[in-house]
């Protein structure tokens, strides 16, 4: 998988899954731009990965700062192939609780951000006329919804939205756009109940049992960084418009949004009546659920 001469952009990778993406994609031969607003923390992930990356100090969300990191891209190392977007933040409460500030704020920064970015990048690319490929990150909260995170899963859903679209439009530049659902020990998921035993294995330095890596498709930051790689690279020329899980040792495709069932009117359209009538017996039995439905660990 060898990525020598590709440049990419990762956003939001001073830590966690992004520090994850940049340092693998540098493994490979990649070079990279690696973004943090905190310049501390950028430059320790700079040091981390060697003389093939460099920082750019700046908050993911708006144009010039997307611009600023294709510009940094283009100005080091004279070209940009792989657009990674990863910056996000949390802001979670209820939506009754929720203010207006708390939506605004995760909204600009994870949608509003991968549009300015996948925007920039996509002028470059089309410039370049040589492909390239941009890697989107969603979330299962934006897949089936998480309680308190009325934000961040309708940022991650709306994510996966635009990659379907971007798939289509920059397919004849040969740009694919992919989005990737990981799950992974982070700050961003030490809060969620189901994981905590997990992440504290990890930091004692425990290995973490079958049921976390596959039933629950958890692991460590560096378990999600191959998919990465493997998209930003030429083995992954065909796949475009996806939505892929990673997370332990679980890979998985995620389906588009589809009709489960469909039932017809006689040519006079749908009455309220109608509609109880018909419900039950065709609709009600393929309802489905909403959030994660885990399985329950072994005892």
């Amino acid at each position: 998988m060898d990525l020598s001469g590709k440049v990419a952009i990762v956003t939001g990778s001073g830590r966690g899954l992004g520090l994850a993406y940049a340092q693998r994609l540098a493994a490979h031969g990649a070079k990279v731009v690696v973004n943090d607003v905190d310049a501390a923390v950028a430059e320790a992930a700079v040091k981390s990965i060697g003389g093939t990356a460099v920082a750019e100090v700046v908050p993911v969300g708006t144009s010039e700062a997307a611009q600023a990191l294709v510009d940094r891209a283009v100005g080091e190392f004279g070209r940009l192939d792989v657009l990674v977007n990863n910056a996000g933040i949390l802001r979670d409460t209820t939506l009754w609780k929720m203010t207006d500030q708390q939506f605004d704020d995760v909204i600009t920064t994870h949608l509003r951000g991968t549009f300015t970015c996948t925007r920039a990048a996509a002028v470059r690319l089309r410039e370049q006329g040589e492909g390239g490929r941009i890697i989107c990150i969603g979330s299962p909260t934006g897949q089936v919804g998480n309680f308190g995170q009325t934000n961040y899963a309708a940022a991650k859903a709306g994510i996966v939205g635009m990659v379907r679209t971007w798939a289509m439009e920059l397919a004849r530049a040969r740009i694919t756009v992919n989005a990737v659902v990981p799950v992974a020990a982070t700050a961003m998921t030490e809060t969620l109940p189901f994981v905590k035993p997990y992440i504290e294995a990890l930091r004692n330095g425990e290995e973490l049992p079958p049921f976390a890596r596959r039933e629950l498709g958890f692991g460590t930051p560096e378990d999600a960084a191959g998919l990465i790689a493997f998209l930003a690279s030429d083995a992954a020329e065909g796949i475009t418009g996806q939505a892929i899980g990673i997370g332990g040792d679980r890979l998985a495709l995620w389906s588009h949004p589809t009709e489960a069932v469909v039932e017809f009117a006689d040519g006079t359209g749908w009455s309220a009546d109608a509609i109880a009538d018909v419900w039950p017996d065709r609709f009600a039995p393929s309802q489905q659920t909403v959030g994660q439905q885990l399985p329950e660990a072994p005892q």
